[in-house]
């Protein structure tokens, strides 16, 4: 009746004898790889197979969800649900021992061998409800992760997600917790045009699940009644953004968003999606009418008492040695903020951060800038912060943008260049001193208008120098990737006169270009040798559709005559920096437009069709200069024939144009002639598969 799987035990006293769900062949796909893979790889496989699947079920960042959480190491923990084991092996990690309840075989034997050196794991197969009486009454903590949403499956009453939780409610002991993660179905995200994630259809949530299905979530409020229901009037929420799947932020009550911090918004990796309105600029208003808990994308609800932890915010996407958690925690009505190590290789990063506070606070000695208090603890695995209440320069400046103050926000700017010129040859410089890691008392917005001269006097604190290098570096070099990171994350800072601001410090043309470069590089060296999630989402395919461009822009045309450009700035080709070219055909198969193109774009992608094609590039001109189409120069993901000509076997194909070797100016022309010719599916693969690769 049970079977061991190295140090696993899997009771198979429930088993019904086969599987009543399966994902198909990819639950083989994810068994050959935990078994045959050390834990180290899997990173490789999701960013080689850009398959959905294997991102969801093998993907680190899933622990996120569950990592922020404290937990005894003596604690009991129950996890419902468990599946590939996701979250299993954290769990396994952070409490004294781990039940397991799964239905299917197939899930269970991968998670059993991806954990297979875990010994205080035991996974229960079989249905809920035959293996529930034999749990235990003594668990510390009940975790539904995703799992809730799934009560009418489970648990066949006539309310049966009330009745779930009070039949949980059995197996805690005194003082325990039950912990659920959920979508919330009134997310900003499916108001945005996400599909809803079980169902894959539009605005099912929203519209309360009109057209049935065996799945269900909710809105907070749903969620309080319910546990009001049942008797549990001591819960907390915390709010996990973007959502709880790839969580990379968890905000609470105590600590909720500000402007501007969410802008981390097309993380649709699973289906196509649309876009019916920039997220980003959504959420900012969201956050400044207080509203942020009811839109939410996803909940942890906490049924018990609540965290310490008010604020987790994860940079576990970076190369291992970098890989750490920055926490707000409160005790006793005190708030610190902590940094922790998330592997052993970053501990040296957190030990830095000791030095940096040193040498910074000896440079900016007798100047205008505080530097934040930081001490080190556990044996140099975390950093401690004194917490300082404020409003960022950030803030500050995006309220003169606002008010289209350009002289009020060009004063407090060149203050901020003069406080960060202080000693500026001395041999430590803080890079990432952008204006969100600068902070002034909240007092200073008085009637919330920011007078100038209130700005010039306050006093301005220093709050992560995580990037501190021992170097000197020139203020106009931090000034100007204050600025390029600035107007990058938003919108609306793009009316901003970036050329005349960073025109007074005297920064070249060709200063800007390395300095730009510079930036790549430093994210390149963050990230190591991983792919961003933006990359690997662009990999796996989906496509973000906006239709009122498709309305404003071609009426009734048909989309597979489309031309979608992209711009990349050093971050990959986003959706949210592409457009459409009107007007792009000069007659039926052939194309001939001219794109505006900015000087800090290195990458230009053009989408010549939604559909299978040939095309042929018959010139292309950059400021009027002809650019070969060789392979320095122009990349595709067709296969290349002769004279400049290419067949694509997808109906994504794309064309990559490479500006960084081109002679930019701030502003630049590229002409682009083409001749295209649709072909069926079946032909363009055909071919595509018997032409060589040669690039």
């Amino acid at each position: 009746m049970t079977e061991l799987i190295g140090k696993i035990t899997l009771d198979k006293k429930h088993y019904p004898g086969e599987d009543f769900y399966c994902d198909g062949e990819v639950e083989d796909e994810l068994l050959e790889i935990v078994k045959n893979h050390p834990a180290e790889d899997y990173q490789q496989m999701i960013e080689e197979r850009a398959s959905w699947p294997i991102l969801y079920h093998l993907s680190p960042l899933r622990e996120n969800i569950v990592d922020w959480i404290p937990m005894d190491k003596e604690a009991k923990v129950l996890e419902i649900g468990s599946g590939c084991g996701a979250i299993t092996g954290k769990l396994s990690e952070k409490a004294g021992s781990v039940v397991c309840v799964e239905l299917s075989q197939k899930r269970s034997l991968i998670n059993a061998y991806r954990h297979q050196d875990c010994g205080n794991i035991t996974i229960h197969l079989g249905n809920f409800k035959d293996v529930e009486p034999e749990l235990g009454e003594d668990f510390d903590y009940i975790f539904f992760i995703g799992v809730f949403e799934y009560g009418q499956s489970y648990i066949q009453t006539k309310e049966p997600y009330t009745d779930w939780l009070r039949m949980m409610q059995r197996h805690l002991k005194p003082g325990g917790r039950i912990v659920i993660a959920i979508e919330n179905k009134l997310g900003l995200k499916y108001f945005a045009g996400c599909r809803e994630d079980h169902l894959g259809t539009f605005f099912s949530g929203v519209e309360d699940y009109a057209q049935g299905g065996g799945v269900r979530t909710f809105s907070k409020s749903r969620l309080e009644q319910m546990f009001r229901e049942c008797g549990m009037v001591e819960y907390s929420f915390y709010y996990p953004y973007p959502d709880y799947k790839f969580m990379t932020t968890v905000y609470s009550d105590g600590r909720l968003p500000k402007p501007g911090e969410l802008y981390d918004n097309l993380r649709n990796f699973d289906r196509d999606r649309m876009l019916l309105f920039d997220e980003k600029q959504a959420f900012d208003g969201i956050v400044k009418d207080g509203l942020f808990p009811v839109f939410s994308n996803s909940y942890v609800a906490v049924i018990g008492r609540g965290f310490d932890v008010k604020y987790a915010k994860y940079s576990n996407d970076r190369a291992p040695e970098y890989a750490i958690r920055t926490e707000i925690s409160e005790k006793g009505g005190r708030r610190s903020v902590k940094k922790k190590a998330l592997t052993e290789e970053a501990q040296e990063h957190i030990g830095s951060m000791r030095t940096a506070y040193k040498d910074l606070k000896e440079r900016f000695e007798g100047s205008k800038l505080e530097i934040n208090a930081c001490s080190l603890n556990h044996g140099g695995k975390s950093a401690t912060f004194e917490y300082v209440d404020g409003i960022t320069l950030e803030e500050i400046l995006d309220g003169y943008l606002e008010r289209e103050d350009i002289a009020g926000f060009q004063a407090v700017f060149d203050e901020y260049v003069e406080r960060i010129s202080w000693k500026e040859d001395m041999p430590v410089a803080d890079y990432d001193l952008i204006f969100a890691n600068i902070l002034l008392p909240p007092e200073i917005l008085g009637d919330g208008v920011p007078d100038v001269d209130a700005v010039k006097a306050a006093v301005w604190t220093i709050i992560d120098y995580e990037w501190t290098f021992g170097k000197p570096m020139s203020a106009k070099e931090i000034a100007f990737r204050a600025v390029y990171c600035y107007v990058l994350e938003n919108e609306k800072r793009k009316k901003l006169d970036v050329n005349g601001t960073l025109g007074k410090l005297g920064i070249t043309k060709q200063e800007a270009d390395a300095y730009r470069r510079q930036e790549m590089d430093f994210q390149k060296f963050v990230a190591g040798r991983r792919k961003a999630m933006g990359e690997i989402r662009e990999a796996i395919g989906n496509r973000v559709s906006e239709p009122l461009k498709w309305l404003d822009k071609f009426g009734e045309a048909s989309a597979k005559d489309w031309v979608q450009v992209y711009e990349d700035r050093g971050e990959g080709c986003r959706e949210e920096d592409s457009y459409f070219v009107m007007d792009a055909y000069e007659e039926e198969t052939r194309m001939h437009f001219t794109l505006s193109v900015n000087g800090d774009v290195h990458l230009i992608r053009i989408d010549p069709a939604m559909d299978y094609c040939a095309v042929k590039i018959e010139g292309l001109l950059f400021n009027g200069e002809k650019v070969e189409p060789d392979r320095k120069k122009v990349v595709t993901n067709g296969r290349r024939m002769q004279n400049g000509s290419y067949v694509f076997g997808t109906d994504d194909p794309n064309i990559n144009i490479k500006l960084e070797d081109l002679a930019r100016k701030s502003d630049n022309t590229l002409e682009v002639r083409m001749e295209i010719v649709r072909l069926p599916a079946g032909i363009a693969q055909d071919m595509a598969g018997a032409v060589r690769k040669v690039w």
